[in-house]
């Protein structure tokens, strides 16, 4: 069984807030017979090497006796970092003011990709400035973001 990256996020959430930890995102990337399992975890002190250790054993044993992936895979926490990913439309608005790059499911005006300052995040639409021009994004047209550094 392969579980959505939705899934496997509401399997974690609970053991990751039981650390007093944010699930701040996962991901799952395919690798030919393997693949990687990453997630991401936050918190307002930010993260240390223990706190990602103690994710990683926590986790690890909720994944084992749920088993949600076939095959075999590497599991990694980490912190976002500086050039954080966003995952969830909630997490935009931390970031008005940033510089934020986009990558589109489909274009808009020929373009998949978009790199400007986040102005609003609201009713399900991104606004950026982008080379001067305002524009609006429909989140689900999100395939991939994260803030520029």
């Amino acid at each position: 069984m392969v579980a959505s990256v939705d899934m496997i996020s509401d399997l974690l959430q609970p053991t990751i807030e039981a650390l007093d930890l944010e699930l701040w995102g996962v991901e799952h990337i395919a690798r030919g017979r393997s693949s990687l399992l990453r997630i991401y975890i936050d918190s307002p002190q930010g993260i240390t090497i223990d706190d990602c250790e103690r994710a990683s054993r926590q986790v690890s044993g909720v994944l084992d006796v749920e088993d949600p992936l076939s095959g075999e895979y590497t599991l990694e926490v980490s912190s976002p970092g500086m050039d954080r990913p966003l995952f969830r439309f909630e997490q935009y608005s931390q970031f008005i003011g940033d510089v934020v790059n986009l990558r589109l499911r489909t274009p808009i005006d020929g373009r998949r990709k978009f790199k400007g300052v986040l102005e609003k995040a609201e009713a399900d639409q991104i606004v950026m400035t982008v080379d001067g021009e305002l524009i609006e994004i429909p989140f689900q047209q999100v395939d991939k973001a994260n803030i520029a550094f």
